[in-house]
């Protein structure tokens, strides 16, 4: 059985929203269907090994809080890296990229788009 089905067998979709998330966030160099990374050309410009530093600080964020995730769901974090401050966000399309998600829960439905950006390109 796979993650997404043992999930919707047992869970509500808050904490179905959040693995999801976090499965992305965490496998952020392994494609998948369900989900793309988008990295803002000032993310791109770092040099090769700032870049990779950043991304392991996303794929390792775990400093949720009522402030940052009033809504349990793991879609948006603040990372303060060498000086400057980065977001990453989760956004939820449907299969087509074109509307919003019609459930962020349902992966047949759903395709995450988790961008990592600096903060002054918000």
């Amino acid at each position: 059985m796979n993650v997404a089905q043992t999930l919707a067998d047992t869970a509500e979709p808050r904490n179905i929203v959040r693995e999801l998330n976090d499965n992305l966030r965490r496998n952020l160099f392994t494609p998948t269907l369900h989900g793309e990374v988008i990295l803002t050309a000032g993310v791109a410009a770092l040099r090769d090994d700032d870049r990779f530093a950043l991304l392991d600080e996303v794929r390792y964020f775990e400093d949720f809080t009522p402030d940052n995730d009033p809504y349990g769901e793991h879609d948006f974090g603040r990372i303060d890296f060498r000086g400057e401050r980065y977001f990453w966000k989760i956004d939820y399309y449907d299969n087509d990229l074109t509307a919003h998600s019609p459930d962020k829960s349902d992966l047949a439905l759903t395709r995450r788009v988790l961008t990592i950006m600096r903060a002054d390109e918000y």
